[in-house]
């Protein structure tokens, strides 16, 4: 799946459960839908699995809403208990 224009998103690094330091980075929605799409991450317990897939598919088949397509990719990855980065930065300090 590859759109002509890439569709941006503000960038993030997303962790890989278990490996600490470990990250994999996005800067498009192209890339949210692959880690997605990906089968290193196990997707089959997070509700919110399929909204997130849909917002991302719907951006880069329309060029739109790359903030939405990013936002629900962020719930998803939460709930799959992945890290977010910069959206966890705050929760990685205070841990540390």
């Amino acid at each position: 799946m590859v759109s002509e224009i890439p569709v941006f998103i503000n960038p993030m690094d997303v962790g890989f459960e278990g490996n600490t330091g470990r990250y994999r980075h996005a800067d498009t929605v192209e890339d949210l839908a692959a880690i997605l799409l990906s089968s290193k991450w196990d997707w089959s317990n997070v509700p919110s699995f399929h909204r997130a897939l849909m917002s991302t598919l719907e951006a880069l088949e329309f060029y739109t809403d790359a903030a939405s397509a990013r936002a629900a990719f962020v719930v998803a990855a939460h709930e799959a208990g992945l890290q977010v980065l910069p959206d966890d930065a705050a929760k990685v300090r205070k841990a540390s």
